[in-house]
């Protein structure tokens, strides 16, 4: 047996959605985290909830990027491909490494699964030599799994449901992983079932001794736990950084959080996570349909609770009206939009960044409201809060545009400590005088009153306002000086948020690479080997996209050119231009899945050598 140390590795889990392929993938980062590594994870799920098993529209996959030195992305190509079945290798097989790593199992090639993948038996992998430039460690997983587990009394089908515990303790062993982490999960999963709990233990054991002892995995890797800034770490998703930066905000203004939604992927987990939070405060509300939820948000806002809704495209589609309603009564509510691939249905289970126009103009008449997005599942705890802040301070709805990427992928994540988070104000100071519903500070912010404050009794509603009174008013000029001073009012906000500032590179330089959301980390990527190579160009990835930071056009005029990668048909550009008239560059994806940092380097080396 060899032993050698790596910098880092990337692993790609596939196989049938019954495989238990995201438990693996998801046991193997926590471990992977727990030991000190840097790391991020790409989910790749399939779109149909039942496909049948065997075809290419089952494959479900799981990607794992984990290391001694800062990692951004889960990775371009694999080091290991773990395959269940000929599916998943025929589906996956593109994303290995020559010379990389195949470890499959041979009882998903049989006559069956061929078939089911489309392959002909001439064309068998694993006998035509079309595997030739990779290592392959083959095993029998499903049978030794079915042996191992001979004298525990559970029928065939939940014998096989144990078989990526195997692979799980072959990766272990493969990887000098501990098995503590996995089996403590499994006691607390299925403690109250003993037979399914000492099933997935002793096939656990048996992956990782199988690993110990064959002579096909004569190979063993360390990757040493990574330099990080000190603190408390945990891993996290996207989705529960989002549903506990929800939490913190509540507490650090003071109010109650109401989250009305209505299931939609792949948004849902964040109500999964809020619905386990009672002891906060929090009220979670599953709506029958996306109107509801959004409308008793509001209503909840209304009575003085920080309103919270959440949803994919479509369902935004769904609350527009009730989002222009939100807007004219002026109350705080935030509205998360996990995007998807679309339109309609589109790819329910695949990323996109294609809902940023919607968000910036998907509403009748003039009804600016601001824009927010995270860049990283980590970032999402921080741009939350900021998205509560600016809805609650300035008292109007706020868009918080995440993506299916970050809010399945995971990284490590440092708690931050309470007395670093700043307070949340919450305008209800009285400001003098007669009360009037419609009265202003000097930010043009309302005072929020609750329902029943004596002798601040007043009525809301979608009809145009008189200034002031907020009594029904017809009035055309009344109205177009509403629709200014709303407008002005989001527009203010840029006077409360930071600067923009560079990631990466010099203030002026020969190319800007302008991103926003999911995009980071592969920029972030690339940047690092195009400066190394000493390419002109920098970085800055926008967070506030309505209003922009008030320096953006300073920071644009600095480079000679622009390119605004994004995984849509060019929409940011769109904005740019209209903006700050700017000639940018788009470099667009839509595929379903995130920027690989290679295409980005690609890009940024044509750009700048003129091809």
């Amino acid at each position: 047996m060899t032993k050698e140390t790596v910098d880092k590795v990337v692993i790609f889990f596939a196989g049938d959605s019954g495989d238990g392929i995201q438990l693996t993938g998801s046991q193997f980062t926590n471990t992977t985290a727990l030991y000190g590594n840097d790391l991020s994870t790409f989910p790749d799920f399939p779109a149909e909830i039942r496909a049948p098993q065997g075809t290419l529209a089952g494959v479900s996959g799981f990607q794992i990027s984990f290391g001694s030195s800062e990692i951004f992305t889960p990775g371009d190509e694999c080091d290991v491909l773990v395959v269940m079945n000929v599916a998943a290798l025929k589906a996956n097989l593109k994303r290995l490494k020559k010379q990389g790593t195949i470890i499959l199992n041979l009882d998903g090639f049989d006559k069956r699964n061929l078939r089911l993948a489309g392959v002909e038996e001439d064309q068998n992998p694993l006998t035509d030599n079309s595997l030739a430039d990779y290592r392959v460690i083959d095993m029998n997983v499903t049978k030794q799994t079915r042996e191992c587990l001979s004298e525990i009394s559970i029928g065939i089908k939940e014998k096989d449901r144990c078989k990526n515990m195997f692979v799980l303790g072959f990766i272990y062993w493969m990887y000098n992983r501990s098995l503590e982490h996995t089996i403590s999960f499994l006691n607390e999963k299925f403690g109250n079932k003993i037979d399914i709990l000492e099933s997935n233990i002793k096939v656990l054991k048996a992956g990782y001794n199988f690993a110990n002892t064959c002579e096909i995995s004569s190979s063993r890797f360390e990757v040493k736990p990574a330099k990080m800034k000190p603190g408390v770490y945990r891993n996290i998703m996207g989705n529960q950084a989002t549903a506990i930066g929800l939490i913190a905000a509540s507490q650090q203004s003071g109010l109650d959080l109401f989250y009305g939604s209505y299931p939609i992927t792949p948004a849902s987990d964040i109500l999964h996570e809020l619905s386990k939070h009672k002891n906060f405060g929090v009220k979670s509300f599953q709506a029958e349909d996306e109107i509801a939820a959004v409308s008793a948000s509001i209503g909840a806002a209304f009575g003085g609770a920080l309103g919270v809704t959440a949803t994919s495209g479509p369902g935004v589609a769904l609350k527009g009206e009730a989002i222009g309603l939100a807007f004219m009564l002026e109350l705080p509510l935030v509205i998360i939009n996990v995007q998807r691939g679309g339109p309609s249905t589109g790819l329910p289970t695949k990323t996109e960044q294609a809902d940023l126009l919607q968000a910036m103009y998907g509403r009748n008449g003039e009804a600016p409201i601001p824009i927010i997005a995270p860049r990283t599942p980590s970032d999402c705890f921080e741009t939350i809060v900021e998205a509560c802040r600016i809805a609650v301070e300035h008292m109007t709805p706020v868009f918080y545009l995440s993506d299916g990427y970050i809010a399945n992928g995971a990284e490590p994540w440092m708690f931050p400590n309470v007395k670093d988070l700043a307070k949340i104000n919450v305008p209800n100071k009285d400001l003098g005088g007669e009360y009037f519903p419609y009265k202003r500070d000097e930010k043009l912010v309302r005072e929020w009153v609750t329902p029943g404050t004596k002798g601040k009794e007043h009525r809301i509603g979608g009809l145009e306002k008189e200034e002031l009174t907020g009594n029904v008013s017809y009035d055309s000029d009344n109205h177009e000086k509403m629709i200014k001073t709303r407008e002005n009012k989001v527009n203010l906000i840029a006077k409360s948020i930071p600067l923009q500032e560079l990631d990466s590179g010099k203030e002026k330089a020969k190319l800007l690479v302008l991103g926003w959301g999911s995009t980071y980390g592969a920029i972030k990527t690339a940047m690092k080997d195009v400066l190394i190579q000493g390419y002109s160009v920098s970085h800055a990835h926008i967070k506030y996209i309505h209003p922009f930071p008030t320096n953006l056009g300073e920071v644009i005029a600095n480079f000679d050119k622009v390119l605004v990668p994004e995984i849509n048909n060019g929409q940011l550009v769109k904005i740019l231009k209209d903006k700050y008239a700017v000639d940018a560059i788009p470099f667009n994806k839509i595929k379903g899945i995130p920027f690989e940092s290679r295409e980005i380097k690609n890009r940024i080396i044509q750009v700048l050598d003129g091809e």
